[in-house]
């Protein structure tokens, strides 16, 4: 373990941290908000006085000393770094507890978008802007965007990509690990300012716009309303939001690989296709499920259904209606989408569509191999033919993060919590949603949780975004010893 590099390169991601802080430290002072200025001033002197003490004990980044166990050390350590930098603001500006601080930072960098304020009416807009980037930031990963920015780091740049990005397989559209990741942060820029010009085009305010643009892409579903989409009322703006939030939910990389090679591959992809065609069923489902139960009519009960089951699908967590009065029917449906996310390779969160994919098409053929001894079946996705690895190391995250599920939901009813709102909050969190049923519902936030509750929601947070295997391995002690192969 080359403990050198590892503070070397996590140096400079805290100078990039506090040069981040510096823009909504700009806005505060603009807006005329000392206490928010201040706050944000404190904070990028913290990072950067923590980058430089990191950098000091840093040396020379070589392309060879980055190996795998590097890579797993520097993602996890800087997400956590970070997050602790972006706690920052709320702490020192007094708007929140330290507990409730980090919550809203490791919610806002996961892209999970689950509040711990009670009320944001009473925040500065400064504040309001920085939850936003958080979530913009932490959408496609602070490591993409820190390797698009800053030199690549030879064959290590690979490992950093693995650790961080989202689903079994790390796919490359561009040779060079680091034209890769600019390609991917392009995109990710095109597709905000398109969202945000759209948006005010509806009747957003230029704030609003920017704010949501940054949420909506992200899949993250911070608001500057406390009742969210609902505040707008706008069937306008919520089709607007939910075309967006179903292209987020689509991998990035199939979008790098589009812009070079045709936009057919987008329908190709086995996956986005399988993810849009169950939003359409749950869609039709809901909404059929609505208008008996409910008696909404028919464009009132589509356009709900529609949005919420992007917004959740998408695992964005954005609100139009209170969907925690709706039927049990609709709201399984819902769960079972906050539990399945969205594509890998997207700013989505949950298990992903494509490991679903794949496991419905491993059962099958081993239930053809059942019935005919001699059949040699293989899984295929997008025409390929996956190795057995992949379809190991599959199945050892399916079997995790159920796992994974049940006990963080066991931690929240020990400490309280009614059963069915523990395994909303447990399924949300890991799957980086945000808002549930019960106790942390559509109307509701996370601010109700108590302590203990609301520290479970945070780990869980943290280990749905880095999809587990990343945060245990670095908590193994094996992990940091000198010696040791990897």
């Amino acid at each position: 373990m080359n403990l050198g590099i590892i503070a070397e390169i996590l140096g400079n991601l805290a100078y990039s941290v506090s040069l981040v802080l510096s823009l909504p430290l700009a806005y505060a002072i603009y807006q005329e908000e000392p206490g928010a200025a201040a706050a944000f001033f404190f904070a990028a002197m913290i990072s950067l006085v923590g980058g430089a003490a990191l950098k000091q004990r840093g040396q020379l980044v070589r392309d060879e000393d980055i190996e795998m166990r590097e890579g797993v050390a520097i993602t996890g350590s800087g997400w956590f770094m970070v997050s602790l930098f972006s706690l920052l603001p709320y702490l020192l500006g007094g708007y929140l507890s330290p507990l409730d601080s980090l919550a809203e930072s490791v919610s806002g960098l996961s892209g999970t978008g689950a509040t711990f304020i009670p009320n944001l009416d009473v925040l500065p807009r400064s504040l309001l802007l920085w939850r936003s980037l958080t979530n913009w930031i932490g959408g496609i990963g602070i490591i993409v965007i820190f390797m698009a920015l800053l030199p690549q780091f030879g064959r290590g740049a690979m490992f950093l990509l693995r650790a961080e990005t989202t689903g079994p397989m790390v796919e490359r559209q561009r040779p060079r690990i680091r034209d890769n990741a600019i390609a991917l942060f392009s995109i990710y820029i095109v597709y905000t300012v398109i969202c945000m010009i759209g948006y005010r085009l509806l009747g957003m305010s230029g704030y609003d716009a920017l704010n949501h643009a940054f949420t909506t892409i992200a899949t993250g579903g911070f608001s500057t309303w406390n009742n969210s989409f609902i505040h707008f009322n706008s069937p306008a703006i919520e089709a607007w939001a939910g075309l967006w939030m179903l292209l987020s939910s689509g991998s990035f990389g199939m979008y790098v690989l589009a812009v070079h090679t045709g936009w057919r591959v987008v329908w190709r992809s086995t996956e986005y296709r399988a993810f849009l065609l169950l939003f359409a069923i749950a869609t039709v489902l809901i909404g059929l499920d609505l208008m008996t139960e409910m008696d909404f009519s028919f464009g009132a009960a589509f356009r709900y259904a529609a949005f919420q089951t992007a917004s959740l699908g998408s695992t964005t967590g954005f609100v139009s209606y209170d969907f925690d009065t709706w039927p049990s029917f609709s709201k399984s449906v819902l769960l079972l989408l906050m539990f399945m996310g969205g594509c890998a390779g997207s700013t989505s969160g949950g298990f992903k569509i494509l490991r679903f994919v794949v496991m419905l098409r491993l059962v099958k053929t081993l239930v053809w191999q059942k019935l005919h001894p001699k059949f040699v079946g293989y899984v295929t996705v997008n025409g390929v033919h996956l190795p057995p690895q992949i379809l190991f190391n599959i199945a050892r995250h399916f079997f995790v993060y159920v796992m994974m599920d049940v006990l963080f939901a066991f931690f929240l009813i020990f400490d309280g919590i009614r059963m069915i709102d523990a395994v909303s909050v447990s399924i949300s969190t890991m799957a980086s949603v945000g808002p549930g049923f019960g106790i942390a519902g559509a109307t509701s936030t996370y601010a109700m949780l108590p302590t203990f509750s609301k520290a479970v929601a945070c780990v869980s947070m943290f280990f749905g975004r880095l999809e587990i295997f990343t945060v245990l391995a670095i908590l193994t002690p094996d992990f940091w010893r000198k010696g040791k192969s990897w």
